[in-house]
Order: structure tokens, then C-alpha cells, then sequence
């Protein structure tokens, strides 16, 4: 099986800026029915992506759209005031094949606004069935097209009104090649013999449901393993609840209401009382000082909880425990691990695919720890069903069946 050339290319010619310039910001119920009639009228997939505002927003909607089709040339569409006239969009490109870079990034916000793809091509996913070591946007566009395209503002703050025209540059780049950024990844997936691989973990990413908001969140605070007591865990609690009903309610990043530094600092501290509370770093703020009654009062439900409602030092697990601590548990559970582990290792090799992208690694986990009635005689029909029940793909479990089903069973 070929794998596609890793050596650095040579010098890639700049592009600086679209072909065709960068086209207007599109704004208007009016603007938005003539650009889709113009989409209606071009050939071939259609190129997308969206700029978000992570980090700044609380939300991850889409604060700019970008489409670019054959024939049709390059839309920027701002959704924020026309999200009530997007319909005759929909109609336009909701039966098309999409083009994104990391589709999971920005079809659920696009989804948000009645935008759904018939069918999908990710070249980022593309580029990792391929063996692509660099699977950037970039990266892929100069080793593949030989074009070196401008980036830098990704993190950028996309809420902002007006956007920048650097800005704009930028976001009309990121789809000024994805369609031939398309079709040379597809031939490099035919060529090994994948694209039929490529096309269903496509339609996976398509149709996968939202996630479910994982359980306990405000335990990801970070520096909450600083913590030894569960009396500073309530409190924790309750500050990261209060940080998270403000920063919804205003649409504001969770961090640039409140840091997880300073929840750390009260939980650990304790203040009784809005004195003590602004001694602590960042409470005596300017910007903090107006929400102190909140934050005490958050702090004040924390100290007071009785002690039957006071959440364990330890997450609940929901599934296999971290795996370093399987030894102690569970030494023949740890064996398994590790040998279907480098199973997987050794197909992630032979077909040039991260060995993530071959089989999740939790479903690995839990088929290894008690995802089998009896590991002493494994029969491949019962690897698969587990697999199957736990999302794989068909070309996935064709691979890995037989190499997890020899590898479970004790080797003594």
C-alpha cells in the first residue's frame, strides 16, 4: 500500500490573497437570496467553513460563514443578522456535497442555522486515512498544491463588528483551495485502496449525533487536583455553577468572567465575607467587584452544604478506571490492554492510519477491562458485536476483529 510522500517540499508559491479578490460581507436578507441563487447556478461540491469565537464567546456559533463553489465563485456571509433569512441558503446548498477541514468543528454550528450537508468530504479526516503526518489546512494545501497560504487568525476574536479586512482575507483563504485541496486528497485515498474507508467514517462524521454534556464538568476546573478536601470541592461547585449561569446568560467565555486560578484561590481560601473575598487575586478587580455578592453567595452554599451532599474527592467512573491504575485492580485487564494495544500499533503501521483513527480508544479500552464475558476463549463474532455496539465502522471492524480477538485471550 502506497504511502503519500513525507519529504518536505520544495519552496510553495504564496498566496496572499484570493484569485478573484476578497468578496463583501454578505448581510441582508436580500444579499443572502442572490448569493444563493448564484450557488444554485455552480458546479461540483461546495466548499466550507465557518469562524467561530471560542475563547471569547460562550456559544459556538458561527460568527462568519464561508462557501465557495465552481461557477460560482466565493460567499463571506455574516449569520449574526440574518439568521431568520438563511432558508433560501438551505435550499441552495443543503443537497450538496460539502468540503470542510475538520467537519466535527463546524457542522454543529452550521446545523444551528439550518445548514446540513447531503453528503461530506473532510480533507483533514482525509489526510490522516492517507498517512498524512501534517494534517493541517496549511500544511496539506502546500504539500499537496504547492500553494503557501496565509494564516494567523484563527483564534481571532470572530464576534467582532466590523471584522477586519486582514481578517476577511484570511477567512476567504481558508476555502479559496479546499476543493482541489478535495480532489487531491481523494486520489491519494484511491490510490491506496481507502476511499471507501474515507467515505464512511464521512458519513459518520455527518450524521453523528451532538455529545451529550459530559457529567460533572466543573470538575475539569483546572488546578482542581490542588484540592484535597471535599468541602473545597463543594465550593468549587458552586463557583464554576454561578461563573457558567453568568457567562450564558451574557455569552462570554466562562475564563473572562471568572479564571479557574481564582475559583482554585477561593476554594482554597474560604473568605466569610466581601472583604476577604477581594483580598484574593483578581476578586479585588475592577471588572469583579461588582459580581462579589454572587461569587460570596456561591462560596457561602459551598461552605454550608451538609456533609450528605458533598460531591467525592473522585469522579464517578463511567466506564473502565484511568488505566494507570489497572495494574492494582485488575493485573489481567491491564495484560489485555496492552496487548491489544500493540495490536492496533501494528495495523496503525501496516495501513499508515492513526492508530486513533483505527479504532477509538475507549471502545479499546472497555472491550479490554469487561466488554467480554470470557477472555479465556474469544470468539471473533463477539468482538464484533462489541465493536459494532460501540460505533466502529464496518472497514474497522474488518481490520481489527481478528487481531483484537487473537491478541485478549491470556498468552500463557
Amino acid at each position: 500500500m502506497s504511502v503519500p510522500d513525507q519529504s518536505e517540499p520544495s519552496a510553495a508559491t504564496p498566496l496572499l490573497a484570493p484569485v478573484e479578490g476578497v468578496p463583501p460581507v454578505l448581510d441582508t436578507a436580500a444579499e443572502i437570496s442572490a448569493a444563493a441563487a448564484r450557488l444554485v447556478a455552480g458546479t461540483g461540491p461546495l466548499a466550507v467553513d465557518a469562524e467561530r469565537a471560542s475563547g471569547f464567546r460562550y456559544s459556538a456559533r458561527a460568527y462568519l460563514i464561508q462557501l465557495r463553489r465552481a461557477g460560482a465563485g466565493t460567499f463571506l456571509i455574516d449569520p449574526i443578522p440574518v439568521t431568520d433569512a438563511l432558508g433560501p441558503l438551505a435550499d441552495a446548498i443543503n443537497g450538496l456535497e460539502w468540503v470542510l477541514h475538520s467537519a466535527d468543528q463546524d457542522l454543529p454550528g452550521l446545523a444551528e442555522l439550518g445548514l446540513r450537508p447531503a453528503r461530506l468530504f473532510d480533507t483533514e479526516l482525509g489526510g490522516r486515512l492517507a498517512g498524512f503526518e501534517r494534517v493541517g489546512l496549511a500544511a496539506m494545501v502546500e504539500r499537496l498544491l504547492g500553494r503557501a497560504l496565509r494564516k494567523g487568525h484563527g483564534a481571532a476574536d470572530w464576534s467582532t463588528r466590523p471584522l477586519p479586512a486582514e481578517w476577511l482575507n484570511y477567512a476567504a483563504l481558508d476555502v479559496e483551495l479546499l476543493l482541489e485541496l478535495r480532489d487531491a486528497v481523494a486520489e491519494a485515498l484511491d490510490e491506496q485502496g481507502k476511499m471507501d474507508w474515507a467515505a464512511q467514517e464521512f458519513e459518520h462524521i455527518r450524521t453523528l449525533d451532538p455529545p451529550a454534556p459530559k457529567a460533572e464538568r466543573w470538575r475539569r476546573t483546572s488546578g482542581i487536583h490542588t484540592l484535597r478536601r471535599t468541602r473545597q470541592l463543594a465550593v468549587v461547585r458552586e463557583l464554576w455553577t454561578a461563573r457558567d449561569a453568568l457567562a450564558r446568560a451574557r455569552d462570554v467565555a466562562p475564563a473572562r468572567i471568572l479564571p479557574d486560578a481564582a475559583i482554585i484561590a477561593a476554594a482554597t481560601a474560604e473568605p466569610r465575607n466581601i472583604a476577604q473575598l477581594r483580598t484574593l487575586p483578581v476578586f479585588g478587580g475592577p471588572r469583579q467587584r461588582r459580581y462579589s455578592r454572587e461569587w460570596l453567595a456561591a462560596i457561602e452554599r459551598g461552605r454550608t452544604l451538609p456533609d450528605s451532599d458533598l460531591p467525592p474527592l473522585t469522579q464517578p467512573f463511567d466506564g473502565p478506571p484511568p488505566v494507570n491504575r489497572w495494574e492494582r485492580r485488575d493485573p489481567a485487564a491491564a495484560a489485555r490492554l496492552t496487548r491489544a494495544r500493540a495490536a492496533m500499533g501494528d495495523l496503525s503501521t501496516e495501513h499508515s492510519i492513526p492508530v486513533e483513527n483505527l479504532l477509538a480508544p475507549d471502545l479499546v479500552r472497555r472491550l479490554c477491562w469487561d466488554g467480554l464475558p470470557d477472555y479465556a476463549a474469544v470468539e471473533p463474532s463477539a468482538v464484533d458485536g462489541f465493536l459494532k455496539s460501540g460505533g466502529a465502522r464496518p472497514w474497522q471492524r474488518e481490520l481489527a476483529v481478528a487481531r483484537l480477538a487473537a491478541a485478549l485471550p491470556p498468552s500463557d
